[in-house]
């Protein structure tokens, strides 16, 4: 899944080739791609758009009436249109200029999850918004502390849950508790002061390097190649001190770890029912 340097870099990108383009029509292709009734999606036709932004994982394209929020999802993808097909592959929602140019909503799959919201007024206040945690970028270490403390969860599960913190996928979760030396699944209210300023400058690092990379690219990257230590790196040495990166894995994602760097030299058992380091 896009998470923040992905979705950033992209609404740069969609930013500056769209930036004042009038909306001719917005269209919704499949029925499960418009997630929001009221106000009509019509509300922004005939008018500029103002600026792409982002919020968390969100893309966001402010046309001053109207906010459409654009959630990618896994397998999520916004760009440009060019051939315009009245049933284009994977496609599930388009909006089309005055100038002829198109940006089409695409989700490969068939989870069909990607969606479209629009919203009036500060989009902040309204779904699929209202209940996002801070943007992970933005949290200090006296920020992170408090939300930290505010129920003893795993840290892995702790950056990868928006309503605490807007933007870490499994990716960068499984980046950042490398980069920070701390074990995937150490509880967030028994790290110390320290472990706090590590986990902080090591979302930094992550999400920098994330962007410098993406900023290089025309379109978004794919998950398998974006730079990382640990992430699709399960069974190679470790950049760092060369012992073999391991791997817990779940149904749907798979946590990738260092025993050297993170978790004292300990290989976590490699099962969902395992009683792991804390």
């Amino acid at each position: 899944m896009p998470e923040l340097p992905e979705v950033q870099a992209h609404a740069e990108r969609l930013d500056a080739a769209f930036s004042g383009a009038t909306l001719e029509r917005f269209t919704p292709i499949a029925f499960t791609s418009l997630k929001t009734f009221a106000p009509p999606p019509d509300a922004a036709h005939g008018h500029a758009l103002v600026f792409f932004g982002r919020r968390g994982k969100l893309l966001l394209a402010d046309f001053g009436v109207v906010t459409f929020v654009v959630h990618l999802m896994q397998g999520g993808r916004l760009k440009r249109d060019e051939k315009q097909s009245a049933k284009p592959r994977n496609g599930q929602a388009r909006w089309r200029f005055t100038d002829g140019r198109a940006l089409l909503l695409t989700e490969a799959g068939t989870e069909r999850k990607a969606g479209v919201w629009v919203v009036d007024g500060d989009p902040e206040g309204h779904p699929p918004l209202d209940d996002l945690g801070p943007d992970a970028d933005t949290v200090d270490a006296v920020a992170m502390r408090r939300l930290l403390d505010v129920q003893s969860t795993r840290l892995h599960g702790f950056l990868r849950d928006q309503h605490r913190i807007a933007g870490i996928g499994r990716r960068l979760a499984n980046e950042v508790c490398h980069r920070a030396h701390l074990s995937p699944f150490a509880s967030t209210t028994k790290l110390s002061d320290e472990d706090v300023e590590a986990l902080v400058e090591a979302i930094q690092v992550c999400i920098g390097e994330g962007l410098a990379f993406e900023r290089g690219l025309t379109e978004m990257s794919s998950s398998a190649d974006r730079p990382g230590n640990v992430h699709h790196r399960v069974g190679q040495p470790c950049p760092v001190c060369s012992d073999d990166i391991r791997s817990v894995e779940y149904s749907r994602y798979t946590v990738a770890y260092c025993p050297t760097c993170q978790t004292h030299g300990k290989a976590l058992a490699d099962n969902t029912t395992s009683k792991f380091l804390k």
